[in-house]
């Protein structure tokens, strides 16, 4: 009988880019993968959620894997739909608008291989011009929206940089660049696809907490984020509204996303009051 050989080395990491109507920005997100000469086995992943500016017909022309939606399933679907077809044993979730610096992927993985309790590992984002960006969150909570919005400790929110030289555990990461480890998409799984836009990344960390795993932020690891690309083409802010209210609701549960609200508009309105009066 006639035995066959089945070679199966699994691939060190799956890149994967959503892509919407970022042609020119995403082909620069590519080809910097590509040009990383690090020893790595990788493949790269597009899902093009239903551009219409060329964006598939030019994508078409690198190595890569293509998914093409004909219209915008969101942020979180997409993504999901990248990991099911995934071979890596790590998974890069990779903005179109980013540029990976050498070695980056390299030093996100060879992180989280020496640390069994990573869940997710993130970068150091920075903008073009080589400023830091904020890529760290403060998971959201009633008490921090009190400090923050009613007696102004700043901050306590937003999204911000760990002013750090080596590897520091943070609560949730940006998802810019979001390395997620075999152990985490074991436990966790994919993307909660009742996200279409925003709070993708507070609600996967939040789920990766909740069963014992950590979130690291690796500064040694650079990638240059076009902060909003995408965004920017989803429309108009009003637009964007409407896409965070629902994911807030989800994310809080639709008491607390009506608590957080009334404690950001009170708040805004005694700080205006106390402002008419200094």
């Amino acid at each position: 009988m006639r035995r066959f050989s089945i070679n199966l080395k699994m691939i060190d990491v799956s890149i994967i880019i959503i892509s919407y109507n970022t042609k020119d920005l995403t082909v620069q997100c590519i080809k910097s993968i590509l040009e990383d000469t690090s020893g790595l086995s990788k493949e790269i992943i597009v899902i093009d959620n239903g551009s219409v500016d060329g964006s598939v017909e030019t994508i078409r022309n690198y190595r890569v894997k293509l998914i093409e939606n004909k219209e915008n399933l969101g942020f979180a679907k997409a993504n999901n739909q990248g990991i099911k077809v995934a071979k890596g044993k790590y998974i890069l979730l990779l903005n179109s608008d980013t540029k990976i610096k050498k070695g980056a992927v390299m030093k996100l993985i060879d992180f989280a291989n020496i640390n069994a309790d990573a869940g997710v590992v993130g970068c150091r984002l920075i903008n073009p011009d080589s400023t830091p960006q904020a890529s760290v969150f403060r998971l959201p909570t009633i008490f921090r929206a009190i400090q923050q919005y009613w007696f102004g400790n700043k901050n306590l929110l937003d999204k911000y940089t760990p002013d750090v030289d080596h590897p520091v555990e943070v609560e949730s990461l940006v998802m810019a660049a979001f390395l997620i480890t075999p152990i985490a998409l074991k436990k966790v799984g994919v993307l909660d696809e009742r996200y279409f836009m925003y709070f993708e990344d507070l609600d996967y960390c939040r789920r990766v907490r909740h069963l014992g795993l950590k979130m690291y932020y690796l500064p040694a690891a650079e990638i240059v984020h076009h902060h909003g690309a995408s965004g920017e083409k989803t429309g108009k802010s009003s637009e964007a509204w409407k896409r965070l209210i629902p994911s807030s609701k989800i994310y809080h549960g639709t008491l607390k996303h009506n608590l957080f609200n009334f404690i950001l508009w009170s708040g805004q309105k005694w700080k205006n009051l106390l402002n008419l009066h200094n």
